[in-house]
Formats: C-alpha cells, sequence, structure tokens
C-alpha cells in the first residue's frame, strides 16, 4: 500500500483530538508531557491537511448519517465530510477509524477502513 499523498480532516478535527487528549490526561492515561507531544504532532498534521469546511451540504449529508447508521454527531461530520471530499466515490478512499460503530458505518458507505485490524 503507498504512502497517502493527502490527508484530509473535518474542520471540528482539532476539538475532538484537544477533548480526547485532555480526557486521556484527566484519566491517567497518559502525562502532560505526552499530551503536548501529542498536540504538537497534531498540530503539524492539521497544517498540511485539507481542512473540509462546515457547509449546508456537510450538515444535510451528516443529518441523512444520522438516519442511516448509529453514529454520533461529530462522527456524522467527519464521514459526512469524507463523502463530500471524494465525491461519494469511497472504494479506493482510505478511512482512518478506530471506533468499532463509526468503522462499520465508514466500510457500509464503501470506504477502504483503516488500520486493518486483527479479528481475536
Amino acid at each position: 500500500m503507498g504512502e497517502d499523498t493527502e490527508v484530509v480532516i473535518w474542520w471540528g478535527a482539532s476539538v475532538e483530538y484537544g477533548s480526547a487528549l485532555a480526557r486521556s490526561v484527566r484519566k491517567g492515561w497518559i502525562s502532560r508531557s505526552t499530551e503536548r507531544v501529542a498536540q504538537q504532532v497534531m498540530g503539524e498534521l492539521q497544517a498540511s491537511a485539507y481542512e473540509v469546511q462546515p457547509t449546508d451540504e456537510v450538515r444535510t449529508r451528516a443529518i441523512r448519517l444520522l438516519n442511516l447508521h448509529p453514529l454520533r454527531a461529530a462522527d456524522a461530520f467527519q464521514l459526512s465530510t469524507g463523502l463530500i471530499w471524494c465525491g461519494e466515490r469511497t472504494i479506493s478512499a482510505g478511512f482512518v477509524c478506530l471506533d468499532s460503530r463509526f468503522r462499520e458505518a465508514a466500510d457500509r458507505e464503501g470506504f477502504n477502513v483503516l488500520p486493518f485490524l486483527l479479528e481475536s
């Protein structure tokens, strides 16, 4: 598998990863220094990524996705963003996700869901 030439994120990605990092510090899963490193890495990723902005099309598609899949609102926005970015041609589009419910929805929409998880 080749290296990605373009990384696409939705406009709320920085809030999502900021939330995940803050929760991880509060629960003691990571240290503050690890949080700072992760924030720096995510900042660099965001600076080089294509960021899909909030539009009526993103919102409309997200609502449709909520009616089709058991998603949280933020996940529906992210999946909607992916669909818009690839023009609904999902068959060769990679989609990175670790949440099982979200992975299933992306898979059902036809994305090549990454990373591949080993079945136990």
